[in-house]
């Protein structure tokens, strides 16, 4: 293979790249716990974009159970948003792991 051709390589996975990111930064993917009490949205690239919060799940004398509601939804949607963006990010990388990328 040639310079040229390495080039072109390189510039079409840079491409491929770019648009892959874009697909994490804009899909939602969402975590529950308590039955659907406590539900969180998040992006693929792990930012929170809805928490929803049911009146049952509210108990001013118990605050504790809802924060650990709310840990167990968060990792949820966690977990998800990192898998999306692994099997994105490997489907171009062609799941070669490269440092600091997803």
């Amino acid at each position: 293979m040639n310079q040229a051709q390495m080039m072109k390589q390189l510039r079409t996975m840079q491409e491929a790249m770019a648009k892959a990111q874009e697909e994490i930064a804009v899909k939602s993917v969402s975590g529950s716990a308590g039955g659907g009490l406590v539900a969180v949205e998040m992006t693929a690239d792990h930012r929170v974009t809805k928490v929803k919060i049911a009146p049952g799940a509210v108990d001013p004398s118990d605050l504790e159970t809802l924060e650990d509601l709310l840990v167990v939804a968060i990792n949820e949607a966690n977990t998800k948003a990192g898998a999306f963006a692994s099997e994105r990010m490997g489907a171009v990388t062609g799941g070669m792991h490269i440092p600091g990328l997803m």
